[in-house]
């Protein structure tokens, strides 16, 4: 059998073994872009080199408070530079990362504090009183509270609490990180919306997340000089993990506490920002943005967007402003996006209308993941004909490591193999995935299934449509039918039945919405439209 018999000489050392882990890149990026901006929150501004001493404090200040590893860390933080700086310096010391969402009630989390057993909790001022009383309602032991302040946006300390800049500044620049023995060791846990019953908290490895930024620099086209404004939460898959990405290219962050057009185009324009991800939600605000809140730029800026399938009117819009759009797909469990819409030179002269619809396309898997593919309910590859529908399923290395405390789920999860999304979609004969819906969200109308992203995507062509959304409304005879709830963009006006008319001049008479609402759509801090919330409105009309 030759040589491979014998490897004895051949092992793991520590000249030829390390375990992945994001925090390298910050370690490298300390010594090679030293002077080049790293943070950027408004007038504050910290190189590399003060990264890597302000992550370092960090550490220190959390070990000797008494955090050590394995230990959970959690944070109510928007996206202001200590939110980043935790992203570093939690796994710093060993102990892993649990962002919370800032939009979330008393009563989830306290449950989110004692189902992950947080030591200690850094606190932006504007969530204390949130934070307070989520803390009093905890069954288990008190997190201790680290308060960040942030006058500048109106948000002074409390004095309650011991806050963050003291924390650290009294702290070791020196601290000898304490970095993964095995890439395998958890760094950080992410809870599910938890839209029904109580969220599932994810945990992540230090070895998907490593992979996660390198995959993210291949597809994105990473390479000149990156200016990120972060939009997407850092509560949300960590951010799709760019901020652990930035330091290999000494990236510059740039802070976005509240989201805005405005705040969006003047980065463009005033920090030279050419890259973000977001939610559709975020591509709309900018395509429908006044007048007054819009900037002009002439630098190329390249946007990642995932949370929804966007509508093509959406991506249309974006591309006429010179943005490039590439559509994205993935979940928490899945460390965020890992499929892209890897465009093809063949689609170059196609009409907008045409570009759009593919470039709405969720894709093809990231070259860290296994494999993706569409399955049908006993798990077989489903015909890739753009037609027939299934779940998507994937393997890989950024895939969780489970559901904490819950092996149940995590098995059912995991059946067969491959994690399932319970997203269901189409495959393209060149392997593309294309969501058609959320299997909760499928439209059950005289047997026939309704995608209501279809139907979305109709409604969003129309000129007055800011935003939609189309779930099931309960009927006697068709057991559901169609409902759409609709924003209109500012100084429009559009009836019901003109927006029904529209939709059946398009599609076949059974998709049609048999009722349409105008209101503001609920959403959550990261962009989803709650449908869960508008069933429920839809059941009692």
């Amino acid at each position: 059998m030759g040589w491979m018999r014998d490897e004895s000489g051949l092992d793991k050392t520590a000249a030829n073994h390390v375990a992945l882990t994001p925090l390298s890149h910050l370690r490298r990026a300390a010594g090679l872009f030293a002077d080049r901006d790293a943070l950027v929150q408004g007038d504050r501004r910290y190189t590399y080199r003060q990264y890597h001493d302000r992550v370092s404090r960090l550490a220190s200040a959390l070990s000797s408070a008494g955090i050590g590893s394995g230990d959970v860390v959690a944070t109510i933080i928007p996206n202001v530079i200590a939110q980043a700086e935790a992203h570093f310096g939690v796994p710093a010391c060993g102990a892993v990362l649990n962002t919370i969402n800032t939009r979330l009630d008393v009563s989830t989390i306290a449950y989110i504090l004692d189902h992950g057993e947080a030591k200690l909790i850094m606190v932006d001022t504007q969530f204390l009183e949130v934070a307070e009383a989520a803390i009093a309602a905890m069954e288990g032991p008190a997190p201790r509270i680290i308060e960040v302040e942030d006058s500048a946006s109106g948000y002074p300390a409390s004095g309650r609490h011991t806050e963050y800049e003291a924390f650290i500044a009294a702290a070791s620049p020196d601290f000898d990180w304490i970095l993964p023995t095995d890439e395998w060791e958890s760094i950080s846990l992410n809870y599910t919306s938890g839209t029904t019953g109580r969220p599932k908290g994810v945990v992540c490895h230090h070895r998907g997340a490593y992979l996660m930024t390198i995959g993210t620099a291949v597809e994105w086209q990473l390479g000149e000089e990156i200016r990120y404004i972060a939009i997407v939460p850092l509560f949300h898959c960590n951010g799709w993990n760019h901020t652990w990405m930035l330091p290999i290219f000494g990236g510059t962050w740039v802070a976005c506490r509240d989201i805005s057009a405005k705040a969006i185009f003047d980065a463009i324009a005033d920090e030279g920002v050419n890259r973000f991800g977001g939610a559709p939600i975020v591509l709309n605000l900018l395509v429908n943005a006044r007048d007054e809140d819009r900037r002009a730029f002439d630098h190329t800026v390249r946007v990642l967007t995932a949370g929804a399938p966007p509508a093509p009117a959406i991506l249309e819009g974006m591309s006429k402003m010179g943005f490039v759009v590439m559509q994205a797909y993935g979940l928490t469990e899945t460390y965020g996006h890992v499929t892209e819409c890897m465009w093809k030179p063949e689609w170059d002269d196609l009409p907008m209308d045409e570009k759009a619809a593919i470039m709405a396309r969720q894709g093809i898997g990231f070259p860290i993941l296994e494999d993706v593919k569409v399955v049908d309910s006993a798990n077989n590859q489903i015909t890739m004909d753009g037609v027939a529908q299934g779940e998507i399923v994937m393997r890989g290395n950024t895939v969780m490591k489970g559901y904490l405390k819950n092996p149940e789920a995590t098995a059912e999860a995991f059946a067969g193999g491959y994690f399932h999304s319970g997203d269901i979609a189409v495959q393209h004969p060149d392997g593309y995935v294309q969501i058609a819906d959320r299997a909760k969200d499928i439209i059950i109308s005289g047997g026939e299934n309704i995608s209501s992203v279809e139907v979305e995507g109709v409604l969003m062509a129309h000129p007055a449509v800011s935003l939609c959304a189309v779930v099931a409304k309960p009927d006697d005879k068709w057991g559901e039918v169609p409902c759409a709830f609709v924003e209109l963009k500012d100084g429009t006006s559009a009836d019901e039945a003109e927006l029904i008319a529209f939709v059946r001049e398009r599609l076949a008479g059974f998709k049609t919405p048999k009722k349409v609402v105008f209101q503001e759509l609920p959403k959550t801090s990261t962009g989803k439209i709650q449908k869960f919330e508008l069933r429920g409105l839809a059941k009692a009309l």
